[in-house]
C-alpha cells in the first residue's frame, strides 16, 4: 500500500467486506503507531468506520 492514506484504504477494505477483521485492525493500529499522527482524511475515515460499527453495519470479527 502507498504510504499516504494507508489507514483510509484499510477502512475502505473493512467497509467493502462489512467486517473489521483482526488483520485489518492490526494494520490500522500499526500505521497509527508508525505515523504518530492522523491526517484529516484518515481521521474522517476512522470516524466513519466507528459510526458504521455503532450502527451495526460493520461486524467486528474475532480471531477465533
Amino acid at each position: 500500500m502507498q504510504a499516504k492514506n494507508v489507514i483510509r484504504r484499510l477502512v475502505e477494505k473493512a467497509l467493502y467486506l462489512r467486517q473489521l477483521t483482526p488483520d485489518i485492525e492490526n494494520e490500522i493500529n500499526y500505521e497509527l503507531s508508525r505515523l504518530g499522527y492522523v491526517s484529516d482524511a484518515e481521521y474522517e475515515a476512522l470516524e466513519l468506520l466507528m459510526c458504521e460499527m455503532d450502527e451495526g453495519r460493520i461486524e467486528l470479527v474475532s480471531s477465533f
